[in-house]
C-alpha cells in the first residue's frame, strides 16, 4: 500500500489523525460498499472522479474526498461502533527531578488503561502503571487469575491442617509444608550463576530506550520463586494504595507524606509540599538534618548518616554568638541544598509556591551548635535584586524550636541587614497566618522599645523608620493596632501610651536572662555587590 502523505494537522510526535488512519485500515474489507456511499453524498464530478477510480488504492481514494469531512466523521463513528480497533496509548510527560535539581520532561507511552493487581481498568499513579513494570494489562489480569487461585488452595489446606491438629501449644510442621519447604529450596537452586553476554546487551539496551521511565528488566537476576514473591508485593502494595484512594484518604497528585524523621525529632506535616511521587506515597521521610537529602527509610538513612560529611548548611558563616551561628547561602552557588529546604519549608507553610527557581535568592540559615553538629533552626530567603526593598521572601522557624524566641530572632536579623544596607525593609505578601503574627508582636516591641527611649515631644514617622529600618506602612499599621494613632483637629497624633510601655517593660525584665536577641557586633557581614 502507499504509504500516505503527511498532513498540517498530524501531530509532530509521530501519532496522526488516529481515525483517519482507521478508515485506511478497514478500505479493504469494504471498498465497494464505501465507495457507494461516497457516491451519494458528493457532487456529479465528484462522483465521476470516484467512478473512475473504482481499481485505484484506497488512500488515493480516501484523499480525492478529502473535502467531504462531516461524512467522514459520521461514517467514522459508525466503524468504530461496529468494528472496535486498537487505540494507540496516549503519551504523556513524566516530570522527574534529577540529581541536578533541575526538571526535565521526558515523553513516556504511559497511558491510563489497566492496573498492575489486574482487578481494576485504569490506574492513577505510577506504581499501578502495567507499562511502567513492562507488562501488559491483559498479562496483569491473568496473573491476578493465578493468584486468587493461589491463595484460595492455600486457604483451602490451612483449613484441612486445622482440622487435622490436636489443639497444642507447639504444632510440628505439616507433611505438606515440609514438602512445600523443599520444593522452594530446589527451586531457588535453579537460579542462574549469571547473566550470559546476550541477555547483558538486551538489559543495557531496555536500560538506554527508557531509563528510568520503565522498570529494569529483572528475569534471570534471581530465582522464578524469588521474582514470583516480589512481583506479588509490588501487587499487592498497589492494591492497598488503590483501597485508600477509593476511601477518599487520598487523591491524585496528592500529598501523602504526614511525618518527617529530621535529627532526633519526628515532626508531623502541615500541608502539601511536591516531592517525588515515589517519595511522596511513602507517607513518611527521613531526612539528613544537615545536609537536608531526603530518603525512604531508615536503613538508608543510618547508611548516609555514617559517609555524610556535612556538619553545617554551605555558605559562609556570617553572624556567630554563643552556639547560634548564621549562614548565607546563594541559591546559584548551592542549588541542591536551597532546593530541598525549599521542599521542606513548604510542609509548614501553606502560601510558599517556590520550589526550584533558587537561584535569585539568597537564603539565611540559623542554627544551633553542638558537639554533633549545627542543627537547623530556621531561615529566611531574600531576592538579590528586590525592586520593593523587600528584605524577607519567605521565613519559617522548624516546628521543633517555634515559641522560644527564633522567630523574632530571624526577623530581627532581616532588619539588622537591611540597616547595614541602609535601606528601608519590609515582608514580602502575603504573609502566613503564624508569621503575620510573629511580625505584628515584631513591630509592637520595636515602636515600644523606640517611644520609651524617644525624649522630645515632636516625632516622625520617617525618623522612625530611619532609625528602625522598618517601612513606614507597617509602622502606621502597628500604631492604629495599637490605638496609639489619632486625628484631631487636622492633625494626626502619636500618643504615648504608658501603660503598653510599661508592661513591655515587665516582659523584658523576665525574658533578660534568655539569650534571644541578636547583636550587631558580631556581624560579619557585607552587602553583596549589585543588591
Amino acid at each position: 500500500m502507499p504509504r500516505r502523505k503527511r498532513n498540517a494537522g498530524s501531530s509532530s510526535d509521530g501519532t496522526e489523525d488516529s481515525d483517519f488512519s482507521t478508515d485506511i485500515e478497514h478500505t479493504d474489507s469494504s471498498e465497494s460498499d464505501g465507495t457507494s456511499r461516497r457516491s451519494a453524498r458528493v457532487t456529479r464530478s465528484s462522483a465521476r472522479l470516484s467512478q473512475s477510480s473504482q481499481d485505484s488504492s484506497p488512500v488515493r481514494n480516501l484523499q480525492s474526498f478529502g473535502s467531504e469531512e462531516p461524512a467522514y466523521s459520521t461514517r467514522r463513528v459508525t466503524r468504530s461502533q461496529q468494528q472496535p480497533t486498537p487505540v494507540t496509548p496516549k503519551k504523556y510527560p513524566l516530570r522527574q527531578t534529577r540529581s541536578s535539581g533541575s526538571e526535565t520532561e521526558q515523553v513516556v507511552d504511559f497511558s491510563d488503561r489497566g492496573h498492575l493487581t489486574g482487578k481494576h481498568e485504569r490506574h492513577f499513579s505510577i506504581s499501578g502503571c502495567p507499562l511502567y513494570h513492562n507488562l501488559s494489562a491483559d498479562e496483569c489480569k491473568v496473573r491476578a487469575q493465578s493468584r486468587d487461585k493461589q491463595i484460595e488452595e492455600r486457604m483451602l489446606s490451612h483449613r484441612q491442617d486445622d482440622n487435622n491438629r490436636h489443639a497444642t501449644r507447639h504444632q510440628a510442621p505439616t507433611e505438606r509444608q515440609l514438602r512445600y519447604k523443599e520444593k522452594v529450596a530446589e527451586l531457588r537452586k535453579k537460579r542462574n550463576s549469571g547473566l550470559s553476554k546476550e541477555q547483558k546487551e538486551k538489559y543495557m539496551e531496555h536500560r538506554q530506550t527508557y531509563g528510568s521511565t520503565r522498570e529494569p528488566l529483572l528475569e534471570n537476576l534471581t530465582s522464578e520463586y524469588d521474582l514470583d514473591l516480589f512481583r506479588r508485593a509490588q501487587a499487592r502494595a498497589s492494591e492497598d494504595l488503590e483501597k485508600l484512594r477509593l476511601q477518599g484518604q487520598i487523591t491524585e497528585g496528592s500529598n501523602m507524606i504526614k511525618t518527617i524523621a529530621f535529627g532526633r525529632y519526628e515532626l508531623d506535616t502541615w500541608y502539601h509540599s511536591p516531592y517525588p511521587e515515589e517519595y511522596a506515597r511513602l507517607g513518611r521521610l527521613y531526612m539528613c538534618e544537615f545536609c537536608l537529602k531526603y530518603m525512604k527509610s531508615q536503613t538508608i538513612l543510618r547508611r548516609h548518616m555514617a559517609k555524610c560529611v556535612w556538619k553545617h548548611p554551605p555558605g559562609d558563616e556570617i553572624y556567630r554568638k554563643g552556639s547560634i551561628s548564621v549562614f548565607e547561602v546563594d541559591g546559584k552557588k548551592n542549588k541542591i541544598y536551597c532546593q530541598n529546604l525549599c521542599l521542606l519549608a513548604k510542609l509548614f507553610l501553606d502560601h510558599k509556591t517556590l520550589y526550584y527557581d533558587v537561584e535569585p535568592f539568597l537564603f539565611y540559615v540559623m542554627t544551633e551548635a553542638d558537639n554533633t553538629g549545627c542543627h537547623l533552626i530556621g531561615y529566611f530567603s531574600k531576592e538579590k535584586n528586590s525592586f520593593l526593598n523587600y528584605n524577607v521572601s519567605c521565613i519559617l522557624t522548624m516546628p521543633q524550636y517555634m515559641r522560644q524566641g527564633y522567630g523574632k530572632m530571624l526577623i530581627d536579623f532581616s532588619y539588622l541587614l537591611s540597616k547595614v544596607e541602609e535601606k528601608v525593609g519590609s515582608p514580602e505578601r502575603p504573609l502566613s497566618d503564624l508569621g503575620l503574627i510573629s511580625y505584628r508582636s515584631y513591630w509592637k516591641e520595636v515602636l515600644l522599645r523606640y517611644l520609651h527611649n524617644f525624649q522630645g515631644k515632636e516625632i516622625s514617622i520617617k525618623e522612625i523608620s530611619q532609625e528602625t529600618a522598618v517601612n513606614p506602612v507597617d509602622i502606621v499599621s502597628t500604631l492604629q493596632a495599637l490605638q496609639m494613632l489619632k486625628y484631631w483637629k487636622g492633625k494626626h497624633l502619636v500618643l504615648k501610651r504608658q501603660d503598653l510601655i510599661d508592661e513591655w517593660i515587665a516582659k523584658e525584665a523576665k525574658r533578660s536572662n534568655t539569650n534571644k536577641t541578636m547583636d550587631p557586633s558580631c556581624l560579619k557581614w557585607t552587602p553583596p555587590k549589585g543588591t
